[in-house]
């Protein structure tokens, strides 16, 4: 059967009987539904359990509503707003400071200029730049990285992008290292573990399978992302702030770990249609206690929170329509 995407049903349209004649089921049944794709990042990464459980949260009502969600493995961060902005997914997890560069034009999206229509639907859990080493590597501090075999991320990444900005502000170049790897998010851990590699770089919410699987299969220790620079860094920009990595999360990792870190945030194009991102904010707040214990992560989201923080486009109309009704915004 042919799916008729969100975009389609946006821009083209069709009429009943057009439907008829171009699918293989009845019109009226081909009408009643409507298809739903959120560009994640990669499978083991928490982007793709935001994905995964939305998705399962506005399928359980699809009857309902008539919109069948399905989640989508990306590069990220950057590429699906980059995906969003051309049509391509209808929503995706994204950073907060990407979101903010994206709607402004600036970094890396300078050359695409603003995108007026991404529009912010909620916030999610805290991401924290996390670096993790072999121990017998020695890697103790942000300069022994230098010289050193160094994950970055995979180019279209919120953290590839994340990684660069952080190598500028440290007022190094990729040369500063031995090697600038661009493993995706998936490949590192075992990459670490098996000595291709010395360190990796990620941005993510804690615990994150990542971490988890490198901290099981080897001995790691967790960088402090800490000094003048990252002050600076963090001083320079309205989206980021210092965290701490808790401890007792990985094996082997006891004390908190510094940091700093931003917003995932949930984002949409003003292009998709009022209802369906109604009845999936709705599907997600109607059943927050089920969302939130999905993931380690989602355990300590605040309604009013989401609705509030890191969100530094305009709320799409249908996000705002529900928050409205539930008495979350005025």
């Amino acid at each position: 059967m042919k799916k008729l995407s969100v975009r389609a049903n946006l821009k083209n349209r069709m009429t009943a009987a057009a439907l008829a004649a171009s699918l293989t089921v009845p019109a009226a049944a081909a009408a009643e539904e409507t298809f739903l794709t959120i560009g994640t990042a990669g499978v083991t990464g928490i982007y793709y359990a935001v994905g995964g459980g939305i998705c399962r949260l506005v399928n359980k009502s699809r009857k309902d509503h008539g919109i069948r969600c399905s989640v989508e493995s990306t590069g990220g961060s950057v590429y699906n707003l980059k995906t969003i902005r051309e049509g391509e997914l209808e929503m995706g997890t994204v950073q907060s400071d990407w979101q903010y560069h994206a709607y402004h034009g600036s970094s890396v999206f300078e050359d695409a200029g603003p995108d007026e229509k991404l529009r912010s639907v909620f916030s999610l859990h805290p991401d924290t730049v996390i670096i993790a080493a072999r121990t017998d590597t020695g890697i103790q501090k942000l300069d022994d990285l230098k010289g050193r075999t160094v994950n970055l991320g995979n180019p279209g990444s919120g953290t590839r992008a994340t990684a660069d900005v952080l190598v500028g502000a440290l007022g190094w170049s990729p040369s500063d290292f031995g090697l600038v790897t661009e493993l995706k998010s998936a490949e590192q851990s075992a990459a670490l573990c098996d000595g291709n590699i010395d360190a990796f770089l990620m941005v993510a919410g804690n615990p994150v399978a990542n971490v988890l699987e490198a901290a099981t299969t080897c001995d790691i220790r967790l960088i402090p992302v800490v000094g003048e620079a990252v002050d600076g860094l963090v001083a320079s920009q309205p989206y980021l702030g210092h965290v701490a990595i808790p401890g007792g999360l990985y094996r082997g990792v006891d004390e908190a770990v510094p940091s700093y870190g931003l917003s995932a945030t949930f984002v949409t194009s003003a292009d998709v249609d009022e209802e369906v991102v109604y009845q999936m904010v709705k599907a997600v707040f109607t059943n927050f206690d089920t969302f939130k214990g999905m993931h380690p992560s989602f355990a300590g989201l605040e309604k009013e929170a989401m609705v509030r923080q890191g969100l530094t486009a305009p709320l799409h109309p249908g996000a705002e329509r529900y928050y409205r009704e539930a008495g979350l915004i005025e």
